[in-house]
């Protein structure tokens, strides 16, 4: 019968067990499994989050176009949809909301210039964009990601 070398007696017994020895194994398991789930949940909460934004924003825009397609005859129409984009969307920083407004394909960005182009059946078009940040645990997935929403009216 082969036997494998083993020159002490005490070394083999001792390396049969640690042979057999599965304690801590679950442990290394778990030290290298968690930062790749950590990373997946992360990532799904900060998509989450930037299409949660990304839906307020589109409702913003449609409101923000409601109001001032409704505008019609009012001095404040553009400070109306401004004010109409940042109330629909409270969980956006209001700030970081960039708003275009056009009317039949004309950019107004005052209340006076918006009033005077608002005229029954043009369309009155509102383009919204935010910053999103899709970075997960020190990596930056989009650098430059920004979510944009646009909505259009017939002016009554």
């Amino acid at each position: 019968m082969l036997r494998h070398f083993c020159s002490v007696d005490a070394v083999c017994r001792l390396r049969r067990r640690l042979a057999e020895d599965r304690n801590g194994a679950t442990l290394v398991e778990f030290a290298i499994g968690a930062p790749v789930l950590l990373l997946i949940g992360i990532g799904m909460m900060k998509f989450a989050l930037a299409m949660s934004q990304y839906i307020m924003l589109t409702s913003a825009a449609s409101t923000g176009a409601t109001a001032l397609a409704l505008a019609r005859g009012s001095t404040t129409p553009y400070t109306t949809a401004t004010t109409a984009i940042s109330n629909a969307a409270p969980n956006l920083t209001a700030g970081s909301i960039t708003t275009t407004v056009t009317v039949n394909g004309t950019s107004c960005a005052t209340n006076t210039a918006c009033a005077a182009l608002l005229t029954a059946g043009a369309t009155a078009r509102v383009t919204t964009t935010y910053p999103c940040d899709l970075s997960v645990m020190g990596r930056n997935f989009k650098t430059s990601c920004t979510l944009s929403a646009q909505s259009a009216q017939m002016v009554q």
